[in-house]
């Protein structure tokens, strides 16, 4: 089973501050142990949301509107992928997530489950399970290749 874990912005992610030193080499021990577990995936930060934009289909056509955007809480600073066997494990690992990059307070990390083949039925044909297969192998040559 896949998790993301979502870490929320904050005024300061929002603004482009990307954390300290110490902040740094305490994810990268999380990572590091979470790989060498096998369950790390991938895990990445995100640019504020000034350098975004959301785009939205509005009486027929697609609308851009660049950000910055409100409510930084309710945006998103940077994710993990972890693959593991239950949702139990996937809390573990959650309740070990470095406290120097724990999310301000009134704020949450937060865990939701990624599909799978399996949960989308009949209507995932075999056919479109396989595109789909061969599209991800596709993918992973390409990041391979950089």
């Amino acid at each position: 089973m896949r998790f993301m874990i979502i870490v929320h912005s904050t005024p300061e992610t929002e603004q482009g501050t990307t954390g300290t030193e110490q902040q740094f080499a305490d994810m990268q021990a999380y990572n590091e142990e979470m790989l060498k577990a096998g369950v790390f995936v991938d895990g990445q930060g995100l640019h504020p949301s000034a350098k975004g934009a959301r785009v939205t289909y509005e009486d027929g056509d697609w609308v851009v509107t660049d950000g910055p955007f409100a409510e930084a809480k309710e945006l998103v600073a940077g994710f993990s992928i972890i693959d593991v066997s239950s949702r139990e494990e996937a809390l573990e690992w959650l309740r070990k997530w470095p406290v120097s990059c724990a999310p301000d307070p009134g704020q949450a990390l937060e865990l939701r489950q990624v599909f799978s083949p399996e949960d989308f039925g009949d209507a995932f044909t075999p056919e479109l399970r396989e595109r789909e297969e061969q599209m991800r192998a596709e993918a992973a040559r390409n990041a391979a290749q950089g």
